[in-house]
């Protein structure tokens, strides 16, 4: 069981939307919309509450542009964390990219869905969320940490895995998604047990088109 001060914010629930096509790189983009849109879909971080209610869901879905544009913006705050946690910056960028919907998801800027737990003191946003127990699915209230904006996310990302021993395997994995994925899966971070090969789909995914 997942520390209660530790999980994420899920996405699941969302339908699927077509998402307009841009130029150049769109095709890669759409499919690393999809690629997200199944991970919402087919299952999440078992440890950490992923379902969000569908008031609390962003629409329409992200463009590629867009897309594009979550991933140019946490770039700096990726490499800054990246360099901290010896984890490539687009290893974390997909983590964020699949765990916020892009940013999309109205969260209280917690790109990484930590929850607030009784050592939290700063500002909280509930959200209904689906925990795995046992292997199966239960839906509940969870409180999450709130943040004034994406750094501030990272910044705490950072603490958590750099100051936690239960996430030292997952330091210095460099730009193995997997490796890093299931170090986190290990310490308790997710028990999805398809959650280092989906984070791995992702970043590969990015790593592939040259995104920062």
């Amino acid at each position: 069981m997942l520390n209660a001060d530790f999980g994420f914010l899920p996405l699941a629930g969302r339908s699927e939307r077509t998402t307009p096509t841009g130029n150049g790189s769109s095709g890669f983009y759409q499919q690393l919309h999809n690629e997200v849109l199944g991970f919402i879909e087919n299952g999440s971080p078992a440890s950490a509450p992923r379902a969000m209610p569908a008031a609390e869901l962003p629409t329409p879905e992200p463009t590629n542009a867009e897309q594009q544009a979550f991933l140019d913006r946490i770039a700096p705050l990726a490499r800054e964390a990246g360099a901290k946690l010896g984890v490539a910056p687009d290893v974390l960028s997909a983590q964020a990219a699949l765990e916020s919907g892009w940013g999309k998801a109205r969260n209280g800027n917690n790109l990484f869905g930590i929850k607030a737990g009784p050592s939290w003191k700063g500002e909280t946003k509930e959200a209904m969320t689906t925990e795995f127990e046992q292997g199966e699915p239960v839906q509940k209230s969870e409180a999450f940490r709130a943040y004034p904006d994406a750094a501030a996310s990272f910044r705490d990302l950072t603490q958590l895995l750099a100051g936690n021993p239960r996430y030292q395997a997952a330091l210095q994995s460099g730009s193995n998604a997997a490796a890093y994925g299931q170090a986190l899966q290990r310490g308790g971070y997710a028990t999805d047990p398809a959650y280092a090969d989906k984070l791995a789909r992702v970043a590969a995914r990015i790593q592939a088109g040259g995104s920062k």
